[in-house]
């Protein structure tokens, strides 16, 4: 069956994301000990299955939109050195964001323009969001966007693709779904019955 509508991530397929960079950023303002407690990640750039309740809700309320950007900056200012200022650490966690190349914008445009529907559905909080979106005009490449912090729920939980699907109304067998992630794709193949694969490179051949 042809296909007609293309589901897109955001961080990871689109824009390119450097989390040790980040890391480095933040072994500068803290014990490296929190790098793993309080924001939940390693050198590798991976989540830290051992972290703490506080970590896991810290993040969650972030990503779900839960909490403004400045209580996020804060909470994360208590567990760094005395001195370091909300815009050191606001500096930190933006250098998590690498650039978005202007050639998979425009692999999108040149989808649109063949008549196939473009969707965003990310997994993000308003600190990068508002970043990306002023600096890339994202609302000029996709139809419809989804994104976790405004709508308060994420992937890979069901919600977030029965509310795609209902939003959205389309048709899964003509949708492919493009996550760098394995969980969130085999959500989206579970919930929704897309088709998945993860990278633009990968959509092209099925394409």
């Amino acid at each position: 069956m042809k296909k007609d509508t293309i589901v897109f991530d955001l961080g990871g397929v689109l824009i390119n994301l450097d989390v040790p960079r980040c890391v480095a950023h933040f072994k500068r303002l803290m014990p490296e000990e929190y790098i793993r407690t309080v924001l939940g990640i390693n050198d590798e750039g991976e989540g830290v299955v051992a972290v703490s309740a506080a970590t896991k809700q810290l993040m969650h309320d972030f990503e779900y939109g839960n909490i403004a950007s400045e209580d996020f900056l804060r909470t994360i200012q208590a567990f760094c050195h005395p001195g370091t200022t909300v815009e050191q650490i606001q500096e930190a966690w933006m250098s998590m964001l690498e650039d978005l190349p202007q050639e998979r914008l425009d692999y999108i445009a040149s989808l649109r323009k063949k008549g196939y529907r473009t969707i965003l559905l990310s997994n993000t909080n308003d600190l990068h969001w508002q970043y990306i979106w002023e600096l890339y005009h994202l609302g000029d490449f996709f139809d419809v966007v989804f994104a976790s912090h405004l709508l308060h729920m994420a992937k890979p939980n069901k919600d977030i693709f029965d509310h795609v699907t209902r939003e959205t109304k389309i048709d899964s067998a003509k949708t492919i779904y493009v996550d760098d992630l394995e969980k969130n794709r085999k959500a989206g193949e579970l919930f929704a019955g897309w088709q998945t694969c993860e990278s633009i490179e990968e959509l092209k051949t099925i394409l």
